[in-house]
């Protein structure tokens, strides 16, 4: 998913165009890869789920999806699977 929204959100320069925002060439090649455009989006996704979290609090843990994916990840806890992150 965050590949395509990288592909998405990248922008193509022609050579000898001129930059967007009158910015370096360096800063300008990291712009055509489109990974600022996929960290961006993967934050401000990332931050939605936890505003309507904050708002509705009860609404959000009464939610039966949101208690079935709560369970999964006790799971994958509980089993150890995530200790080797642990490693790195």
């Amino acid at each position: 998913c965050m590949f395509f929204i990288a592909r998405v959100t990248s922008v193509s320069i022609p050579e000898g165009g001129s930059n967007i925002f009158d910015v370096p060439d360096a800063v300008q090649n990291f712009f055509n890869t489109g990974l600022l455009g996929a960290l961006i989006t993967t934050i401000v996704a990332s931050i939605t789920w936890q505003l309507v979290a904050s708002a509705f609090p009860l609404a959000f843990l009464a939610n039966p999806i949101t208690y079935i994916l709560l369970r999964i990840c006790l799971a994958f806890e509980a089993s150890g699977i995530c200790h080797g992150a642990w490693v790195l």
